[in-house]
């Protein structure tokens, strides 16, 4: 099971942190991604780590923005966003992986519920 929270309204150039909490597996031996939903709009990659956190990617529009990092001692991942702009306004989802580490949302076999991140402008 995978529980994400910390979303929420902030205004544009705000700061929020997400956190993913995973229970029921073992959180060590999966990847994890961050993806992002808007209205009418398809499912997005935001960023993905390593079961270790060795290695990490992000998608061109939070480069430098956004910070994905994990803590396996506590089973969270978490998702530092600074500077948010009104596009990045979403759904925003964890997910996790066993074997094969992508930015497809189709290669993830678990998923959160989502929450809600809404920047104002």
């Amino acid at each position: 099971q995978l529980v994400e929270s910390g979303g929420g309204l902030v205004q544009a150039g705000g700061s929020l942190r997400l956190s993913c909490t995973v229970s029921g597996g073992t959180f060590s031996s999966v990847h994890m991604g961050w993806f992002r939903q808007a209205p009418g709009e398809e499912r997005e990659f935001v960023a993905a780590i390593t079961r270790t956190g060795y290695m990490i990617r992000y998608s061109d529009s939070v480069k430098g923005r956004f910070t994905i990092s994990r803590i396996n001692a506590k089973n969270t991942v978490y998702l530092q966003m600074n500077s948010l702009e009104p596009e990045d306004t979403a759904v925003y989802y964890c997910a996790a992986e066993r074997t094969n580490w992508s930015t497809s949302h189709l290669e993830y076999d678990y998923w959160g519920q989502g929450t809600q991140v809404t920047v104002s402008s």
